[in-house]
């Protein structure tokens, strides 16, 4: 990103990369699986066809954590495809590691910015839905500029979502999931399945770990479930 002036301009990451220790099991995983699960960064659309050698409807989740929830939903629908994201290396080597112990092959990781790869390797209405489940809220004002969810981001999404296709949110902070309503509601490309202003009931998926930590700390959960409208 440039001004007019040809200053170039760092881009606001909506993560910190923390990088924790990799255990034996999850350095293995990159040594033995990512050849096979992982794609690397590389300007250009991907062609998921080849990638999963199968034309099954594609479904991305950003942030996927320890990757409980996205190994769950691979498991539970084997006729899909899933692309998940994640810049911590634990998370992803421990997302490696249950696909094979069970059997999922619908599954392809990439280990990067998720902004960086929706504009530069996602190809126009690619996606039959995303997932956002519990990105961190930076909560303090100050910090909100980080939040992935804004205006920009959402025109991302709408280029490579299928009209029909969907937006899934969710969030333990009351403030980050007010926040959310008020960009997806205002989204011109999206409608809310739950009625203009409400969220979603809770529905089916797996119950993780920053969810339980929300519950814990005696915080709601809100849902906010989007489709794309037709062009």
């Amino acid at each position: 990103m440039t001004t007019s002036e040809g200053k170039h301009l760092r881009a606001i990451k909506s993560f910190v990369l923390r990088e924790g220790r990799l255990t034996p099991g999850q350095k293995r995983a990159f040594e033995v699986h990512w050849p096979n699960i992982g794609i690397d960064y590389k300007p250009g659309a991907l062609n998921f066809s080849e990638l999963f050698g199968n034309d099954n409807p594609v479904f991305m989740e950003i942030g996927f954590g320890d990757g409980g929830n996205l190994a769950s939903m691979a498991k539970e629908h084997p006729e899909r495809n899933y692309l998940g994201i994640e810049v911590h290396g634990p998370g992803v080597g421990h997302l490696m590691n249950i696909l094979h112990e069970q059997g999922s092959t619908n599954v392809r990781i990439m280990k990067h910015d998720a902004v960086e790869i929706i504009d530069n390797m996602l190809a126009e209405q690619s996606l039959d839905g995303a997932y956002l489940f519990f990105p961190d809220p930076w909560h303090k004002k100050r910090h909100h500029k980080r939040r992935i969810v804004q205006p920009e981001f959402m025109n991302k999404l709408a280029r490579v979502i299928k009209p029909g296709g969907f937006f899934h949110a969710a969030t333990d902070w009351e403030n980050y999931a007010e926040h959310m309503m008020e960009v997806l509601s205002a989204a011109p490309h999206f409608d809310n399945t739950a009625g203009s202003g409400n969220y979603t009931p809770r529905p089916e998926r797996l119950l993780t770990k920053f969810e339980k930590r929300g519950h814990r700390l005696g915080h709601g959960v809100w849902d906010l479930i989007f489709t794309r409208k037709p062009d």
